[in-house]
């Protein structure tokens, strides 16, 4: 089916069942019927990527970096539509435009059986609620609640408190609730507690018991358990189960704190970069993501990531993202094409292997196959952006491995 046209099918098979004595009306019916069957039967892939670097005091530097790598394994190893993929970066990415994202793309837009991906990169933070839904924090025992920091919130002074525009774990819960598709992978990159030192970037905004969530976030809250026809009990006890839905991943333990890194010329989330760089690499179960991840997470940041599957089901023993790799396992991808030189991204290699690229490194096309004879010739690099020579018919999605 995946060889021929839609419309080609129709005509193709009505011609062969009307030599047979079947009408033809009859067969474009079954027809509709079947190619209704075939696009209900194929996921629709949808992802919401949030990055944020440019709080007005402690700004980040590696969280828009995180969503551009997600973006580039989304599309060229798990068969993301471009056009699928929600990008909310720096100036965008407010409260309100986060929540509306989630709502807009994700919610209303992702129908049973579809993939679902929610990717943030910011600030946490830890605050008190002052009416709590949920009256204990099973998280860290701090009795306070975790919050994501959008670029709009503030940040006040934790000794004289405030209130602030965050956006709760608890909101972040009735929204992953309404979706209708089970298949959801949540990606936190951020922590509960801040430093800076000269080697990294702790991302988080200082909270604590002075530091009160904003009423807003409390009436949406209240509006989603309408919507979704949900008790306060319900939700308790939901929330005390586990995530709602799918398969989230956190990129440090309760008390410990996601680092902003600097790797060789660029910034990243430490837990980011080896997670999405493993993915290319690998066909792996959380499970196995995880434990790669934190072993090549260096001691010396003390950060390890962790996951959490829907109560009940077994989904740390299936594929990452809930769907099936469309592409081949490779260490990098043309994405843009221009005379005989090609933009490469390099999302799948390590550090070390990155660091060592020298002008005239061979770069071996692995997908498409019948172009595997063609090589490309590494120039130059700038972060995880490549340039390359080639000599023949080379085109963005090409998958690409370094020669040995």
């Amino acid at each position: 089916m995946s060889l021929i046209s839609r419309r080609n099918f129709f005509q193709f098979g009505s011609s062969i069942l009307a030599t047979l004595g079947i009408s033809k009306l009859k067969f474009l019916s079954q027809a509709e019927n079947y190619g209704k069957v075939l696009a209900q039967s194929t996921p629709r892939k949808l992802a919401l990527l949030v990055g944020i670097n440019k709080y007005q005091k402690a700004p980040l530097r590696g969280c828009v970096n995180d969503t551009e790598m997600q973006r580039q394994l989304l599309i060229h190893r798990f068969g993301f539509n471009p056009k699928d993929i929600y990008i909310l970066t720096d100036e965008l990415a407010t409260r309100q435009g986060i929540l509306e994202a989630f709502e807009e793309h994700l919610i209303k837009q992702a129908k049973p059986g579809d993939v679902a991906v929610f990717h943030y990169s910011g600030h946490g933070s830890h605050v008190r609620d002052p009416n709590p839904i949920v009256k204990t924090s099973l998280m860290d025992g701090s009795g306070l609640s975790g919050t994501l920091v959008p670029i709009d919130s503030s940040f006040p002074n934790p000794d004289l408190g405030g209130v602030v525009d965050d956006i709760m774990g608890h909101t972040l819960f009735l929204l992953t609730s309404a979706l209708k598709t089970e298949n959801f992978t949540g990606i936190l990159d951020s922590c509960f507690s801040g430093m800076t030192t000269r080697d990294f970037t702790v991302r988080s905004r200082a909270g604590g018991n002075k530091i009160e969530i904003a009423p807003q976030e409390k009436g949406d809250q209240e509006k989603w358990l309408s919507r979704l026809d949900m008790s306060k009990d319900e939700f308790v006890k939901g929330y005390q189960s586990g995530v709602a839905k799918g398969v989230v991943f956190a990129s440090a333990k309760p008390f410990q704190t996601a680092k902003d890194v600097k790797i060789l010329d660029f910034h990243a989330g430490i837990f980011s970069y080896l997670f999405t760089q493993y993915l290319w690499q690998e066909t792996g179960t959380p499970k196995q993501a995880i434990a790669y991840t934190n072993k090549q997470i260096p001691a010396t940041l003390k950060q390890n990531s962790f996951y959490e599957v829907k109560t009940g089901t077994k989904l740390d023993s299936q594929a990452i993202y809930l769907t099936e790799n469309s592409y081949p396992v490779a260490n990098a991808v043309v994405t843009e094409v221009k005379g005989n030189q090609a933009q490469v991204w390099l999302g799948g290699l390590e550090a070390k292997k990155i660091s060592q690229l020298t002008n005239g490194a061979v770069f071996n096309v692995i997908y498409p196959q019948e172009k595997s004879r063609t090589k490309l010739i590494f120039q130059s690099r700038d972060g995880l952006v490549g340039i390359a020579t080639f000599k023949g018919g080379v085109k963005p999605g090409f998958l690409l491995k370094p020669q040995n």
